[in-house]
């Protein structure tokens, strides 16, 4: 059975939530379905999660969920018509309605949401708006006003996005909203809550204990997409569960020649770590409109592809584009030809103790040489099969048995693994041999296979870690 390594997550919306098209891309090889909660209604994530996991059920094939909350933002406010800002105009943000200006002069203003702007930023800094479409200098800030010019200009429409490169902004990284929001995705029983903005491990530990009070299996996937996150990167990486590299507001709050940097630098770390890493934003863009990718869009999945990262985003494409399908068969078909030119897998994971690090790393060692292998493991919390992953076997899928549901949808997420949910018996060795039969069953394995299984025995009391090889009969 040809499996493909790198995972494919897309994004649910209004082209995509038809249990018809459902079908389709769950069974096109989709593994995981984003909710984007910044446009949904705690009503339709409720239909739509069941909905989900009904048509999972249908075409016996489970797929796992994630919820991406919303997360801290600063926008502008409404306008009665839009504003066509000039090369050089004074312009001001309007941060707390009703406020006396320094200057009589007539000029130009939009209200801002976020109050505490004015103490977080200083004369000098950038002001971009709208995707960084429109660029403006921070001239002067009153009690009320901060006063700009424009830099680049545009129009200016209601509630565009504002970016502050470099800027700490002091907004909670979990709001109310978000709360809300995680509230109704862990009573639906959602597999991850992918954080936005995260700025520091401390936002993630701050998250895992709402999760832990709530008794919520989740995992946390932490988003980066600004200046701080890049700044803290490691320590993020340790905590978080996974890694987004969330491309649209980084490649805003970063120098452009810098973002495919941060991105190898984020996949690495990852690995490093033994974190799975999500590559998101403009993946397949121009399918949004047209049946086939720009050539610089094949090369660009090419590349995450190439760098080993664990999963592949779709958005807009999947969202409200017309190829929603082709653009998932695009991503399958770009992986599974760049999975042939890899080359053997990185170094151990840092966080995994030295025995169990030989036992794992001579696994892949062993199924790089071995041609026609596979290789098989058990695991209750995903733990054994992270490590294999992170090591990135070359050739090899990793078959990963769990009888946990939550984990079973959970692994969805890790690269060349292939989640098997089977009840473990009491003894580890009739667990192995049911495996076996399953695996010959289904037909994952054919007769001359070889089998390198990693797992636990128990000798003298006591579980080791201990590694068979076995040949398929």
């Amino acid at each position: 059975m040809n499996m493909r390594r790198t995972k494919i997550i897309f994004t649910l919306g209004p082209a995509t939530e038809s249990e018809e098209m459902l079908s389709k891309l769950i069974e096109g090889g989709a593994d995981i379905v984003r909710l984007n909660m910044a446009h949904a209604s705690h009503d339709w994530t409720r239909m739509i999660i069941k909905r989900i996991r009904s048509v999972s059920a249908k075409v016996s094939r489970d797929v796992a969920i994630m919820m991406d909350i919303k997360g801290p933002e600063i926008r502008t406010g409404d306008l009665a018509v839009p504003i066509e800002l000039q090369p050089g105009e004074i312009f001001d943000f309007t941060v707390r309605p009703g406020g006396q200006r320094d200057s009589a002069e007539e000029i130009r203003s939009v209200d801002v949401n976020y109050k505490d702007l004015l103490n977080d930023i200083n004369v000098g800094d950038t002001v971009l708006v709208d995707s960084g479409l429109i660029r403006l200098e921070v001239l002067q800030k009153d009690n009320a006003h901060i006063r700009c010019r424009v830099l680049i200009p545009g129009e200016l429409k209601s509630r565009r996005h504002i970016n502050l490169p470099g800027v700490k902004v002091n907004l909670p990284s979990f709001t109310e909203k978000d709360r809300g929001d995680a509230t109704v995705g862990i009573e639906e029983g959602i597999d991850f809550l992918a954080l936005s903005f995260v700025r520091e491990a401390s936002d993630i530990t701050n998250l895992r204990e709402f999760l832990a009070e709530r008794k919520s299996g989740a995992r946390i996937i932490a988003k980066i997409e600004d200046q701080s996150a890049i700044a803290n990167l490691d320590e993020i990486v340790r905590a978080c569960d996974a890694l987004m590299v969330a491309r649209g507001d980084l490649g805003i709050e970063c120098p452009f020649e810098d973002l495919p940097v941060i991105q190898r630098r984020a996949v690495k770390a990852c690995i490093s770590e033994g974190k799975p890493v999500i590559i998101a934003t403009h993946m397949l863009e121009s399918m949004i409109s047209q049946p086939v990718p720009t050539r610089a869009e094949i090369t660009d999945v090419a590349n995450a592809v190439y760098e080993q990262a664990d999963c592949v985003m779709l958005s807009g494409e999947t969202t409200v584009g017309k190829y929603p399908l082709e653009c998932v068969q695009m991503l399958d078909k770009i992986a599974r030809r760049i999975e042939v030119e890899e080359d053997p897998g990185r170094g151990p994971a840092s966080v995994f103790t030295p025995e169990k690090m030989k036992v794992l790393h001579s696994a892949v060692v062993l199924a790089n040489e071995l041609p026609n292998s596979k290789i098989v493991t058990f695991t209750r919390l995903g733990f054994m099969a992270g490590g294999l992953a992170a090591l990135r076997p070359v050739r090899s899928p990793i078959l990963a048995f769990t009888p946990v549901p939550e984990t079973f949808r959970q692994l969805r997420i890790m690269r060349s693994v292939e989640p098997i949910l089977m009840p473990f018996a009491a003894e580890p060795a009739d667990t192995i041999e049911d495996a076996m039969g399953w695996l010959r069953r289904m037909g994952y394995v054919s007769p001359g296979d070889k089998l390198i299984i990693a797992t636990d025995i128990v000798v003298q009391d006591r579980l080791v870690d201990s590694i068979q090889l076995r040949t398929v009969r």
